[in-house]
């Protein structure tokens, strides 16, 4: 779920934190660049783990202040495929369900990845097993495997209407045996 990621930078360092040690200064920089924030392909920046290496602060021409290249480790959320996680149900529609991991809520179970035999009421998911109807409901703890993570493009026009931007979007199934709400497994 998490990896270590190697970045190499060009960082500008703003002449107005240059009053801290160096190194303070370019991890706090670090952080206010990259926390919180989607790489393609990399996954979500959590933290900023290590700086390696710091070379440079040159101050250009024109420019106010120093240039470094900073070599630094980054923890990125990158779910592989395959792996089972632990979420909540955010919500939940007529296109399936729509998860959270409190940190990251871009997490979709389509129709087709819900446990069978299944219905929908009032845009709730029922999973109907052995003549009971066992209820997905909103706030539930959820077990589910990871199939897909896609990075989209970044649209050029979106609607008014559209839901907003998702730079990191993960399609998850409960289709599996042992998997779904963790209230359905017992202890």
């Amino acid at each position: 779920m998490f990896a270590l990621s190697l970045i190499e930078h060009d960082l500008s360092l703003p002449p107005e934190l240059l009053s801290l040690p160096l190194d303070k200064a370019i991890s706090g920089e670090l952080e206010r660049l990259f926390l919180d924030k989607v790489i393609p392909n990399l996954g979500l920046c959590v933290s900023v783990y290590d700086i390696q290496s710091v070379n440079g602060g040159i101050v250009y021409p024109n420019e106010g202040a120093p240039a470094y290249v900073v070599r630094f480790r980054l923890v990125m959320f990158r779910p592989f495929v395959g792996e089972i996680l632990v979420g909540k149900i955010q919500s939940s529609d007529v296109n399936g369900l729509r998860l959270s991991l409190g940190f990251f809520n871009d997490i979709y179970v389509p129709v087709h990845l819900l446990k069978l035999p299944r219905s929908e009421k009032n845009g709730v998911w029922i999973w109907e097993y052995e003549g009971e109807e066992l209820y997905l409901d909103k706030d539930e703890e959820i077990l589910f495997r990871v199939h897909s993570v896609k990075y989209p493009p970044i649209p050029v026009v979106q609607d008014k209407d559209a839901n907003p931007f998702a730079p990191m979007e993960i399609t998850a199934g409960i289709i599996d045996d042992g998997l779904g709400l963790l209230s359905w497994w017992g202890e």
